[in-house]
């Protein structure tokens, strides 16, 4: 993995156009394990001078996030506790002989990017914008695998709580019971706060579970993700509770299930985002559902949940192959419930077989 991270750090440089004066401070978390592998809390990555270096404070904040670290990296541990490891790396920049410093502003604060200025007034200070995040868009087969077992992990965990009895149990519970299932599996914890939604609650976009139980006839709708080695995934689901649905429930979910579908046969090389987000809106625009629907219909995962490309109106840019994203329309009806469908998928080329489908649980309408 050590010559991944370093071509990363060469690509990164590339794009900056850092010359042999300049040096790129990254300071946003994602994007140091993205460069450096595993790297303590608050860590920063110094690039540039004859070697790149990644500074933090030492213990107690030196346990490092998931993944294996580059053993390539020489490593700068600062001497004492209260330290900004961000200052510090400025004013190693300057001490080797740099004269600009590229730095993440829009991760920077005000005060942080005053102390940068204060420690090494001799160099100039510039913007790398979403360089790193730029370059995270697009996945190896490797972080394609850490994606498709957290997946598995999270198919499963979700597969065992369909055979399980729910009526009578909370939200609340169903939700814990689903993240500690997913680190039973495997997983290093849940990829976000899990959301599981009953009766009125049913198809809201990032529910918060709460003390409401299950019902016989609830529309259930569930969203989870599990953390593997640093990457999410998302998986989310809509189920009917003990009984055979009603008509509205089972037109409501025909309609989401078929702006899925329509979504997911959209992602293919080339096309636009806000073109994948127009099909997948346009069942439920047609149907009348377009002030239910939430401002976007799917984003990239990776290291992070919500990372780019972003599946909205006015979306800019188009999809690469083997790009990861979701495609989770949904539909809430005040008072009554609503339908979420929510898969992660891997763009890939039709002779490749077209969009890799990661979440295999079943979308088909159970009565549970």
């Amino acid at each position: 993995m050590s010559e991944v991270y370093a071509a990363r750090r060469t690509r990164l440089r590339e794009r900056c156009n850092a010359g042999a004066g300049a040096a790129v401070l990254v300071s946003r978390p994602a994007n140091v394990r993205y460069l450096a592998g595993a790297a303590p809390h608050g860590a920063v990555l110094l690039l540039g001078g004859s070697e790149d270096l990644l500074v933090h404070g030492g213990p107690p904040y030196a346990r490092p996030t998931e993944g294996r670290p580059d053993e390539n990296l020489r490593v700068h541990v600062l001497p004492g506790p209260g330290g900004d490891p961000a200052v510090a790396a400025a004013g190693i920049a300057a001490s080797r002989g740099a004269d600009s410093l590229a730095t993440e502003d829009h991760h920077l604060t005000v005060a942080r990017h005053r102390a940068l200025r204060s420690v090494a007034p001799g160099l100039r200070l510039t913007d790398i914008g979403g360089a790193v995040e730029q370059l995270r868009v697009i996945k190896d087969e490797e972080e394609i695998s850490c994606l498709r077992i957290g997946a598995e992990i999270a198919d499963q965990a979700l597969g065992e709580l369909l055979e399980s009895i729910l009526v009578g149990r909370t939200e609340r519970h169903l939700a814990l019971e689903l993240e500690r299932r997913l680190v039973d599996h495997g997983a290093d914890g849940p990829a976000f706060a899990t959301s599981v939604a009953t009766g009125p609650h049913s198809g809201r976009r990032g529910h918060r579970p709460s003390d409401r139980r299950v019902e016989e006839g609830d529309f259930l709708s569930v969203c989870l993700g599990a953390d593997y080695r640093g990457y999410r995934c998302e998986i989310g689901r809509t189920f009917v509770i003990g009984t055979s649905p009603a008509d509205w429930q089972i037109d409501l979910y025909d309609l989401v299930f078929s702006a899925q579908r329509a979504g997911r046969e959209a992602l293919v090389p080339g096309a636009a985002c806000r073109d994948v987000d127009r099909v997948t809106r346009q069942p439920l625009d047609s149907a009348g559902y377009a002030e239910y629907l939430p401002p976007l219909t799917g984003h990239g995962v990776g290291l992070e949940i919500g990372e780019d490309p972003q599946l909205a109106p006015a979306a800019m840019g188009k999809l690469d192959a083997c790009v990861p994203v979701t495609v989770e329309p949904g539909v809430h009806l005040p008072g009554r419930g609503g339908v979420r469908i929510d898969d992660t998928l891997v763009v890939r080329p039709e002779a490749d077989g077209g969009p890799e489908l990661l979440t295999i649980t079943t979308k088909e309408l159970l009565a549970l």
